[in-house]
């Protein structure tokens, strides 16, 4: 009891001398401060992208142009990544794009990658003209993909967008409550609370009475807010494998993980089991020379659903001011065994020596086989205090040991490019998978600010070759469709090839092709006459298979 007053004291003490808990509540929020100026994105110039492949990890530039080169003068940060369970080639990534950095009026950044993040298409920005910030993107245990954007009109409120149909474009918007420095997690453990959207934000920038919604129906509605017990923010959630689910952030006291075990039952009222603290020896923090409007990053919690020793632990990690030490920055981790009742003490996660550097924007992801990942920029050999680098560690013994500090970027500058903003963002974002770390990120190592995806291999062997070898770009436009939609995709040799199309049941219901081809095809299905018969609409599926590769596709039928 001593010393957890005693810490309590010291915390506030630290916020006292710089600035108080509430004032850094209330001075994080969103405003469009400029008009809307249309730009053309064409008329801009060019420049190469900035792509980097290394035996444990490769780099590619998001935010290109259709020749996958660089747009200068252009801005893009907070990036937010799903990956497709079911084909994990097929991934999107959503940024707050800033046409010009003359301006910081804000849009829904989006693109796709459909060979592994090796090539990326940059898409118009959702609802062209709009302000919108804050993008939070996460998918379900089918493959759909959740995109949650902020707007500021009429008040930090927030809407889902949705890529249900296996493609790339995204549906219109769904209205989801919200507020400012908001966050997503879908529900994907199979249970009652499988599809289940769940989404918290800081409560002083509310759209409603508390800060705290979930959707039940496919994220078509949201419940009415209510709040999370003690008022947590700039934080996550995760789920476990029965459902249950986690909420973190910094509150008056520190770091919280709020748990609940009824979410997940649609027929049940949200109810808050739990709100237990979190010692990570340091808070939250922002305002730092590093990114000087910006959050060093957010508080990061997720579990291991895997079957081994593991299962059930609930992770914790985030980049804190210390409160032994006040080293402006370190990447902190702690571990519950017991479902978040109770935290083991926590562990330093970067290993530098000294107590100056900052290590910031600290990101963790866990792999569906108990894998932890973090990630995190790291000022230990900068000259000017700021020149930042992207580091990596991970455990395989349930954060016990990490794995060494390993560097995966070159040092860049990250206060140029600011877009009439003193920040570089709040946060990144990684969604791990068994084999693979899956990083969406933003540098400036092209001389601006851009958004890029990094793949990394926590045994140290990528092998990209064998990634484009196994990668089919299977495109289908239009996608919904009412009666005709083309098939298009590209063959590198000369192979055997059957595109065949399957029912949600999946009974085979057509061979569009089944021959040897070479290089770029395009096949025209009319999804109105199937052997003299009509087609019901609805979802079907479209398998790719050749001698080596091997994809698959979903399409609706209107």
């Amino acid at each position: 009891m001593l010393f957890t007053f005693a810490i309590l004291v010291f915390h506030t003490a630290v916020f006292s001398q710089n600035i108080s808990k509430q004032a850094l509540r209330e001075r994080h929020h969103e405003v469009q401060d400029d008009p809307y100026i249309p730009v053309s994105r064409a008329a801009m110039q060019r420049s190469p992208a900035y792509n980097v492949t290394a035996p444990n990890y490769f780099t590619r530039q998001v935010n290109v142009d259709e020749n996958d080169e660089n747009i200068v003068g252009d801005a893009g940060n907070e990036p937010s990544i799903a990956v497709d369970p079911t084909n994990p080639n097929r991934m999107v990534i959503g940024w707050r794009q800033f046409n010009t950095i003359s301006s910081n009026f804000r849009q829904a950044g989006n693109g796709y990658s459909l060979d592994g993040g090796l090539t990326w298409t940059f898409q118009e920005v959702l609802e062209p003209g709009v302000f919108r910030s804050d993008p939070v993107l996460d998918f379900d245990a089918d493959g759909n993909f959740y995109y949650n954007s902020l707007t500021n009109t009429p008040d930090y409120f927030c809407s889902v967008f949705k890529i249900t149909d296996g493609g790339q474009d995204w549906g219109a918007s769904f209205p989801a409550k919200g507020g400012d420095k908001q966050w997503m997690r879908l529900d994907r453990s199979g249970g009652i609370g499988d599809g289940n959207n769940y989404s918290f934000w800081t409560s002083y920038f509310s759209t409603c009475s508390g800060q705290f919604t979930r959707s039940t129906d496919g994220s078509n509605t949201f419940e009415d807010c209510i709040y999370v017990d003690d008022d947590p923010f700039w934080g996550t959630l995760a789920v476990d494998a029965e459902g249950t689910l986690y909420v973190t952030g910094t509150a008056n006291t520190g770091i919280v993980v709020v748990k609940s075990t009824t979410a997940k039952d649609p027929s049940l009222s949200v109810t808050w089991d739990s709100a237990t603290p979190v010692d990570l020896d340091g808070d939250l923090n922002m305002g730092t020379p590093i990114n000087p409007e910006g959050l060093m990053g957010q508080a990061w919690v997720d579990v291991d659903i895997s079957n081994g020793p593991g299962r059930g632990n609930v992770y914790v990690a985030a980049s804190v001011f210390r409160f032994s030490n006040s080293d402006p920055g370190d990447v902190m981790f702690a571990k519950s065994t017991d479902g978040g009742n109770t935290f083991q003490p926590p562990i330093r996660i970067n290993t530098d020596s000294g107590t100056t550097a900052h290590q910031w924007f600290g990101t963790m992801s866990v792999a569906p086989n108990g894998r932890i990942d973090v990630v995190w920029l790291d000022t230990r050999d900068a000259t000017n205090g700021i020149d930042s680098v992207l580091y990596y560690s991970f455990s395989e013994d349930e954060g016990e040991t990490w794995s060494d500090n390993t560097a995966i970027s070159e040092s860049f500058n990250p206060s140029i490019g600011y877009p009439q903003q003193d920040k570089m963002g709040d946060y990144f974002h990684m969604v791990s998978d068994n084999d693979f770390a899956h990083l969406a990120w933003a540098n400036t190592l092209n001389g601006g600010q851009d958004v890029y995806y990094t793949r990394i291999s926590p045994d140290g062997i990528l092998n990209v070759g064998n990634i484009a070898t196994n990668s089919f770009k299977l495109i289908c436009y239009p996608n919904p469709f009412s009666n005709e939609t083309s098939l298009e995709f590209t063959i590198d040799g000369t192979e055997n090839v059957k595109l065949e199309v399957f029912d949600i049941q999946g009974r085979k219901l057509n061979t569009l092709l089944d021959g040897t081809v070479s290089g770029k095809q395009k096949i025209n299905w009319n999804g109105n006459s199937q052997k003299g018969a009509k087609l019901v609409s609805g979802l079907y599926f479209i398998t790719l298979k050749s001698e080596t590769k091997s994809a698959n596709l979903k399409v609706l039928l209107n």
